[in-house]
């Protein structure tokens, strides 16, 4: 399976809250390939590195296949008229949260990254569209994007390909996961909270989460 890279998308942290809190969520679409190292592609910046970035949180892919979705449900918004609208630094169409699985190994143009977990929204999205209820309808919905480690460093360019290298956990795609850990599935599945507590490929923040759901 592959898929085209639509936009690979870089931003710098600014003054983003009303309390005067950073954030890097307004990306822009960068120009020719850039670096992919073990922290994320080369000039972009993570605010706050308590809950973003990382190892386990390299990079942030979401589907530009959600876009009519949310237009629909905002009655249109001038951030989805192009990618970026969520934060991501990748975006391409025909992949999805019930498709890409956790533990999947992608040749991101010339890097090899594999699938960490979902992503978890916070307030950030709310106040980005000027709608709180945002993060509220990404975790209802599970349109939540994912998060990608970099296995190996390399470059990565709008028009590259995203190849499918290896998907060793079929079982598990990173709706599923979300599902369990984030929109309060987990509660009725023990036994599938107990997998995911002990999946080493799953990141380590939603390992120690699955462990404390199981009480």
């Amino acid at each position: 399976m592959t898929y085209r890279i639509d936009s690979v998308l870089t931003g710098k942290a600014h003054v983003f809250g009303a309390r005067g809190e950073p954030s890097a969520i307004a990306k822009t679409p960068a120009t020719g390939p850039r670096a992919v190292t073990f922290l994320g592609i080369a000039g972009d910046e993570q605010a706050d590195l308590s809950v973003h970035g990382g190892p386990d949180k390299a990079i942030h892919h979401y589907p530009r296949d959600h876009y009519a979705f949310w237009d629909d449900a905002l009655g249109g918004h001038a951030l989805l008229a192009s990618p970026g609208a969520f934060g991501e630094n990748i975006s391409t169409s025909g992949l999805v949260e019930d498709a890409a699985c956790i533990g999947d190994r992608y040749r991101l143009g010339s890097a090899l990254v594999e699938v960490s977990q979902g992503r978890q929204p916070c307030w950030k999205l709310g106040h980005r569209f000027g709608i709180a209820t945002v993060p509220a309808t990404v975790v209802r919905t599970r349109r939540s994007g994912w998060y990608y480690r970099v296995l190996e460093e390399g470059a990565v360019a709008a028009g590259d390909a995203l190849a499918l290298v290896e998907r060793p956990l079929p079982g598990w795609p990173v709706e599923r996961a979300f599902r369990l850990l984030i929109a309060g599935g987990g509660k009725r599945e023990p036994a599938a909270l107990a997998e995911l507590a002990a999946m080493e490929v799953l990141a380590t923040s939603w390992r120690e989460r699955a462990t404390k759901l199981l009480g």
